[in-house]
């Protein structure tokens, strides 16, 4: 009788990556970052455990948006009291958070519970081209859309 392999917290390598956003659409990119969190790129994928790797995304600030969603796209919260529904065209949040517009993606497209929490600990994600993770020796991550 053959056994199915289940890996163990211990025996998950974990490696670093590295993207380069600049010009590539928002969700296409989110998409594959969020695949890579999730650790779907591996043979030891398992639903219910977190087997994916780390990612820095650099250059977020010169992500690219397809159609009218620049002005379109809002970005809504509530601030908790009454009338405090705020809302944020996608143009003014790439020129005041353009890190909160990646990680919002991402986390859209992430499992909804503690595990998708655990994994958007493993997103780093920067509007420059300048990261301090040079000591992880991280790998550069081609997304090709």
């Amino acid at each position: 009788m053959r056994t199915t392999y289940m890996p163990s917290a211990a025996s998950i390598e974990r490696k670093w990556y590295v993207v380069d956003a600049s010009g590539l659409t928002l969700g296409r990119l989110s998409s594959e970052v969020a695949k890579i969190l999730r650790g779907k790129n591996k043979p030891i994928y398992t639903p219910f455990m977190d087997t994916g790797d780390y990612v820095i995304v650099i250059n977020a600030d010169k992500i690219a948006v397809t159609g009218k969603k620049m002005d379109q796209k809002l970005y809504r919260h509530h601030t908790g009291y009454i009338g405090g529904l705020k809302e944020v065209t996608l143009r003014k949040m790439l020129e005041t958070k353009p890190t909160e517009v990646v990680k919002h993606a991402v986390k859209g497209m992430l499992p909804k519970n503690a595990l998708g929490k655990k994994m958007m600990k493993k997103l780093r994600v920067y509007a420059g081209a300048e990261h301090g993770h040079e000591a992880q020796k991280p790998e550069v991550l081609e997304i090709k859309y």
